[in-house]
């Protein structure tokens, strides 16, 4: 649903659980589905409401989540919240980060609801600044409510109180209507009803739900505003969890692309991350994981088998059975099987890189091929040339890293190894087995062979009676003579 919404004067995302369920060294927030981190969706849903203010309550490992929080958002605030336990405690100390004269709708979100959309925030403010209300909740409709808050309403509509599950009657318990811990607050109301709110309960924590309460004692409306997609609020506090709402932000998104012209041949088998760009008539053939800001053009074809991270890939390439990260890969290039491309790999325009090939800050010019099993690292490659099988280029001296540039139309043969640093100039040739290690000429050919020398009988003399020999002897091979170098 598209709605048009009044940028609220603030969010402020609850971030501090420390999530013991997950049974990890790392926060809750920062385990991360769709490649980001579950706090990096709940940041990004709550800017897209381009609020005036963006403030995070932070506790546990507040340095670590800090520094987390202002990487992927700078201008955010950064509120700690004290020994004071509570929901309520949390937004208190999130208000007063805020300038005092702030007015206008404070939104209240959670750093652990990954599948939170800006429109259904923005849906939320719009339905809160049209009522007029004091307080709206986000709400959902669940087939087993157990464990959840459920809604009280009244006869013309409004909430009159969320009743927790293990306080609810039994009729209560019958209600579906659950309440998602996501609010929309008049900021008057909320800073005024926030110092009225205690600790006199059982659990001893300030509890936001008593603010409702209050706005309505006080005679504010307090509604809500139902969400027919409960995974939007769906959070996670455990592992199994997680992977469950990975699963579904993923099946969204690979709907979202199929819809837009991209074919996936088995979504079972395909994630893409949230941040992936990919064009029309693109095909992701099984098994295949596109990762961080990969984009892919027009008619590629990405698969089976393939991870990428932070690729680019132009259209109509095909990348098969490959890794590779932080790299580029031009129009109609082809890369695999099996091929591994380190960061700052640059595969230009109908060029090649094949089976078994590894490659590292390279760049390869248009219409140039490395076909198969070789290693290519700082190096640079012109255009229309071809590296023979088994071709590496030897970069590291066991100190630094030297680099060998090959120019344009050169025809490597099998088995060089380019001692860097070392250049090779344009139309040059290298033989079997050479080993440069000084610059070649353009145009010239590279030996350093010995020429060959044959040993005759050296089977006979030096395995007689194994069926090397044997088979020579079958062959008709004279045997060798003392004048033969049977070395």
């Amino acid at each position: 649903m598209s709605v048009e919404a009044t940028a609220p004067a603030a969010v402020i995302v609850l971030a501090a659980g420390a999530g013991t369920r997950m049974k990890s060294a790392k926060p809750k927030i920062l385990h991360e589905i769709g490649g980001r981190s579950m706090v990096g969706h709940a940041i990004a849903a709550a800017r897209g409401l381009r609020p005036e203010r963006l403030v995070a309550v932070v506790r546990h490992e507040r340095d670590r989540v800090a520094e987390h929080l202002l990487g992927i958002e700078p201008g955010i605030t950064i509120a700690d919240q004290d020994e004071v336990p509570g929901t309520g405690r949390a937004v208190q100390l999130g208000l007063e980060a805020l300038p005092a004269e702030t007015e206008g709708t404070v939104v209240v979100t959670y750093g652990d609801v990954p599948l939170l959309t800006t429109g259904l925030l923005a849906e939320l403010v719009a339905e809160h600044d049209r009522a007029g209300n004091a307080a709206t909740v986000l709400t959902a409709l669940l087939a087993d409510a157990t464990g959840y808050g459920r809604i009280l309403r009244a006869a013309d509509g409004t909430v009159t109180a969320i009743v927790e599950h293990k306080d609810a009657t039994a009729e209560q318990r019958g209600i579906r209507e659950v309440n998602s811990g996501i609010y929309a607050f008049d900021a008057g109301v909320l800073r005024s009803a926030l110092a009225r709110v205690t600790t006199d309960n059982a659990q001893g924590e300030m509890y936001l739900t008593d603010v409702l309460a209050i706005a309505r004692g006080d005679g504010g409306r307090v509604a809500a505003v139902v969400t027919e997609d409960p995974w939007q609020v769906e959070g996670a506090n455990d592992r199994v969890q997680l992977a469950a709402l990975g699963r579904e932000m993923n099946r969204r998104a690979l709907e979202g692309w199929m819809r837009a012209g991209v074919t996936v041949i088995d979504p079972a088998t395909t994630w893409i991350d949230v941040d992936v760009a990919l064009s029309t008539d693109v095909t992701i053939k099984p098994g295949t994981q596109l990762h961080g800001t990969t984009a892919v053009g027009t008619g590629a074809v990405i698969g089976p088998d393939t991870t990428l991270t932070n690729v680019t890939v132009g259209c109509d390439a095909k990348v098969v059975r490959t890794d590779a990260v932080d790299s580029s890969i031009g129009d109609g290039a082809t890369v695999g099987p099996f091929a591994y491309l380190r960061a700052k790999t640059v595969l230009g325009e109908d060029g090649k890189i094949g089976a078994f090939y590894e490659t590292k800050n390279v760049t390869v010019g248009r219409g140039s091929k490395l076909s198969h099993l070789g290693y290519a690292g700082d190096a640079e490659i012109g255009e229309y040339t071809n590296i023979g099988c088994g071709n590496i280029t030897a970069n590291y001296d066991g100190v630094n890293k030297h680099r060998t540039v090959i120019g344009s139309h050169v025809r490597t043969s099998s088995n060089t190894v380019f001692v860097a640093p070392v250049s090779i100039g344009d139309g040059a040739y290298t033989g079997a087995g050479a080993i440069v290690r000084k610059d070649v000429p353009a145009g010239a050919l590279a030996l350093s062979v010995a020429p060959q020398r044959n040993t005759a009988g050296w089977a006979q003399a030096k395995r007689p009676g194994s069926s090397a020999a044997r088979a020579a002897e079958r062959a008709g091979a004279p045997a060798a003579t003392p004048a033969h170098d049977l070395t």
